[in-house]
């Protein structure tokens, strides 16, 4: 039983809040007055100037809602259904038409793993949920905050670059039927260390076989090596398991980054057993944000539901994925102890530096990344690489 002075306890009792260390590091650049500075630390990506514009798509299809939308009243609990229509093909491939899953809109790739994640804990709040270590920051106090135990195991050597995929396997063969294999998708946050075919394929396999839930999060697809190849992961689990959730997100491969737009999928046994599970989905959602924000998801319902617009926005796609992999392959050739990060995919990698050898770029050369090492490969503009790689090799040098 609480005591009256626990009982009494105010706004003024919080204690301090330790900042997001990705959050700091975006201040502390603003704050840099060196006119030279460069900052990979944000996720966005950046054209060959260093900017992030609106894709041409994206505002024709904004232009489109000023000149035709009536009214901002509300759409209910799941968004835009139309949107979440348009998106099955792009995300589940062959197993579009597959009744058994459910997609629904969410505010970003962040709200539907919430969402999913406050789905487990009802159904089994003792399922525990296996992830890769390191991974984007905000899993765990995703899987925190909803009650379920986060269980990390060793995904990646910084040394090599590499997947350490036995200790992979291994977390997954020792997991009991019900914890939850939390999987990325395509062009993994931080690393950039993706997982091959045949990994996938031993993947789902122990998955399947141990009965464990996969929980796919996909923030990047099409920034990898196609739309169709960053989805092989997802679709290979949609063959092999009954169960299957997967956190979906619009927000770079559309750069609507601000708008908020993405999806939860849901597979179950069955159509039935799948609209309950949507349902609960929904009551969840009402008490959290009640429904998701329209504009940006009813950009890219325009964008995916026309075709001529659809066709501009994968060659948009295509030139983003592209830049990417261009950049990547410069800073592969500059120095055989940077050759892995040509071998991965998406915007981020890590290097193989320190703490200290970080903030010693930070403090000299005005360099912002996190202080693993991860940085975004495409926060670079093209005049910025040649600095950007002469400083790395320094730094390594020392």
């Amino acid at each position: 039983m609480l005591t009256t002075a626990e009982r009494a306890r105010g706004l003024a009792d919080l204690p301090p809040v330790q900042s997001d260390s990705l959050l700091q590091l975006i201040a502390l650049c603003n704050a840099d007055p060196r006119p030279d500075k460069i900052d990979v630390g944000v996720g966005v990506w950046r054209d060959g100037a260093g900017n992030t514009p609106i894709l041409k798509t994206v505002k024709k299809a904004e232009q489109r809602l000023v000149d035709t939308q009536e009214t901002k009243s509300y759409l209910g609990g799941a968004g835009d259904k139309r949107f979440a229509e348009l998106l099955r093909p792009i995300l589940l491939g062959q197993h579009a038409a597959d009744q058994r899953i459910a997609g629904l809109q969410t505010p970003g790739g962040c709200g539907a793993l919430r969402l999913g994640f406050e789905l487990i804990a009802a159904i089994n709040p003792g399922a525990r949920v296996l992830y890769g270590a390191p991974t984007w920051p905000n899993h765990p106090p995703i899987i925190q905050s909803v009650g379920l135990e986060g269980v990390e195991y060793p995904y990646y050597e910084r040394g090599q670059g590499a997947i350490r995929f036995e200790d992979m396997m291994n977390a997954l063969e020792g997991a009991s039927p019900g914890d939850v294999a939390l999987v990325h998708g395509c062009c993994h946050n931080p690393t950039g260390a993706d997982l091959d075919e045949d990994q996938w394929r031993q993947i789902v396999r122990v998955v399947s076989e141990r009965g464990l839930i996969p929980f796919i999060d996909i923030a990047y697809q099409g920034f990898g090596r196609g739309l169709d190849e960053d989805a092989f992961g997802v679709r290979a689990m949609l063959d092999a398991c009954d169960e299957v959730i997967v956190a979906q997100s619009c927000d770079k491969n559309f750069s609507v980054y601000r708008d908020r737009v993405g999806s939860l999928w849901i597979k179950t046994g069955s159509a039935e057993t799948t609209a309950t599970a949507v349902a609960h989905v929904f009551q969840i959602a009402r008490q959290m944000w009640s429904m998701p924000p329209d504009h940006g998801a009813a950009a890219v319902h325009i964008i995916l539901e026309d075709p001529e617009l659809k066709s501009e926005w994968l060659a948009e796609v295509a030139t983003m994925r592209d830049r990417i992999n261009a950049v990547r392959q410069r800073i592969a050739a500059a120095d055989p102890r940077l050759a892995f990060i040509g071998r991965q995919f998406g915007m981020f990698s890590m290097l193989p530096l320190s703490k200290d050898q970080v903030l010693k770029l930070r403090s000299d050369k005005a360099i912002y990344m996190a202080d693993s090492g991860r940085f975004n490969v495409v926060g670079l503009s093209d005049a910025q690489i040649d600095r950007f790689i002469a400083a790395v090799v320094e730094a390594l040098d020392a």
